[in-house]
């Protein structure tokens, strides 16, 4: 059992950043793909970006060259760094994690992006 836990949300201005945190406990075997999405209010949850065990990484356009997902392996963390945001950016953002044993998400953490 992988639970996955969020963490760094908050209020910025347009223009700033903002670090993500999702700890997991548990262990996670490839195959696997871990990724952020996010959903804005009124709106589906989108694809932030995913990276899988076979080492393919994948964007959204909207966040490319702004977002960068890295991993901590011995800390069981996965962050989410997110430059130059925009008030279009505002959504909560879940962690994701796609196993053989099924899918497995966190609770969420909300980035309001202030004009």
């Amino acid at each position: 059992q992988v639970q996955l836990v969020e963490s760094g949300g908050g209020l910025v201005q347009a223009g700033g950043s903002l670090r993500l945190s999702c700890a997991y406990s548990g262990d996670i075997f490839s195959p696997y793909v871990l990724g952020w999405f996010r959903q804005a209010p009124g709106k589906q949850r989108e694809l932030v970006v995913t990276d899988s065990s076979v080492g393919a990484t994948a964007y959204a356009d909207s966040v490319k060259g702004r977002f960068t997902m890295s991993r901590d392996n011995a800390k069981k963390m996965v962050y989410l760094q997110m430059n130059s945001l925009k008030p279009e950016d505002t959504a909560v953002y879940y962690c994701r994690a796609h196993l053989i044993g099924g899918d497995y998400w966190g609770q969420g953490t909300q980035v309001t992006v202030s004009s």
